[in-house]
């Protein structure tokens, strides 16, 4: 039986955690720009522009983002830690501006318009909260002290959650509580004050479904689309209609459908049932595998972290691109009501893009520090041995100095 043998570069890449995010990355970007396009360009093209203009705009939001991602791949990821009161404070100064001088789109304000491009502030909240919760966590495993569900840096991850609830925003809103609280749970939170987590959580979204009953309704259709298909279901039906109709194999690039003014949000919230439809289950589910590989590698990167805070970070940002995918995907497929969490590097949108660069930039960051301390230890042995080792050398006529025993 032949040996199955692999690649150089390949195991190179595999053996290297952060190189390997690094191409998970460029695949997911690769993927998101061609989906973008054939999603938006009839729409360009019906608004009287180039069918290329938000390829273009995506393309070099993406520039942008690359930026990011080498600022925060060279920054010592300690140093936001350092930083966080400040920036959650401009955060805070964003949110608040937005309630007050934000754009209303379709009945909710969370964008700031700068010309022909819009800032979200909330995408930025979502990397916040990550930081915050990270702070807290490893300060708790340094200190070894019990975790807390009531506590000032809590209070501040509720303030952020508020202020984004009230444009109203209740899918961004739920990463910025759940993924910390996902930190926390992973980080050995007694099991007591888990259960007490889960009912605060169900009081809560009992309590926001009446405030706003239309989510409620979400609800109600996720169950039976297609009791309402031409109304409420409408968008969760035709997503689904996308997907199926997409097959194994799929129509082919620019063919489906869908963005024919039959899904409303193809390029954005909805990417997903595009990309399903000209791609078919097979590329469908190798971008299911990106992102578990995204998982798993940053998995890895946490548990090889330097420290406790670059553990709990670099488990933090995972859990931020990785449940963003799992909640999109399950909305898309009709499985969870529509609450506007985007898939990221694929749904269309400059913040999320920007905000998911920087993130996979930290936690390639945070690997790469470690494998700087680690080597710098190894060094440090190897000398430290040498040391032990070294035979004592004698001068002509010189004897040994002999240790009395006692």
């Amino acid at each position: 039986m032949k040996k199955v043998t692999i690649p150089r570069n390949l195991a190179a890449i595999l053996s290297n955690d952060h190189e390997a995010v690094i191409w998970i990355m460029v695949m997911l970007l690769i993927a998101g720009s061609v989906n973008i396009f054939s999603a938006t360009f009839v729409m360009a093209e019906d608004e009287g522009s180039s069918p290329y203009f938000y390829l273009l705009k995506h393309l070099l939001i993406m520039g942008v983002g690359g930026l990011c991602f080498f600022l925060c791949y060279w920054v010592d990821y300690h140093r936001w830690r350092d930083i966080l009161v400040p920036i959650i404070l401009v955060i805070i100064a964003m949110l608040v501006y937005v309630l007050g001088f934000g754009t209303a789109v379709n009945g909710a304000k969370r964008w700031i318009y700068i010309g022909s491009f819009s800032v979200q502030p909330a995408e930025f909240a979502k990397i916040c909260s990550v930081m915050i919760e990270a702070y807290y966590l490893s300060y708790c495993i340094q200190k070894r002290q019990a975790f807390k569900l009531i506590q000032s840096q809590h209070g501040t991850l509720v303030v952020l959650a508020a202020l984004v609830e009230l444009e109203p925003d209740m899918g961004t809103m739920m990463i910025i509580l759940g993924v910390p609280l996902l930190m926390l749970i992973v980080a050995g939170l007694d099991m007591g004050k888990i259960k007490n987590l889960i009912f605060i959580v169900v009081a809560a979204a009992t309590a926001l479904c009446i405030y706003q009953p239309y989510r409620l309704q979400r609800i109600k259709v996720m169950l039976d689309p297609w009791a309402d298909a031409q109304g409420m279901g409408y968008q969760t039906v035709q997503s689904i209609t996308a997907i199926g109709s997409g097959g194994f194999w799929g129509m082919g690039l620019g063919e489906g459908l869908a963005k024919y003014a039959y899904l409303p949000e193809a390029h954005t919230d909805f990417a997903f049932a595009v990309f399903c439809q000209e791609n078919g289950f097979l590329l469908a589910a190798g971008l299911i595998i990106l992102y578990g590989l995204l998982g798993f590698f940053g998995a890895r990167i946490a548990k090889n972290a330097y420290d406790a805070y670059g553990q709990v970070l670099a488990g933090g940002l995972v859990i931020l691109i990785c449940l963003q995918a799992v909640i999109n995907m399950f909305m898309v497929s009709g499985f969870l009501p529509v609450i506007g969490v985007p898939l990221p590097f694929i749904s269309y949108g400059g913040c999320s893009l920007l905000v998911s660069m920087a993130a996979l930039g930290i936690l390639v960051n945070i690997n790469r520090y470690s494998l700087i301390k680690q080597r710098k230890m190894e060094k440090l042995t190897e000398h430290n041995l040498a040391n032990r080792q070294k035979p004592m050398r004698l001068m002509p006529g010189q004897r040994p100095k002999l240790t009395r025993i006692k």
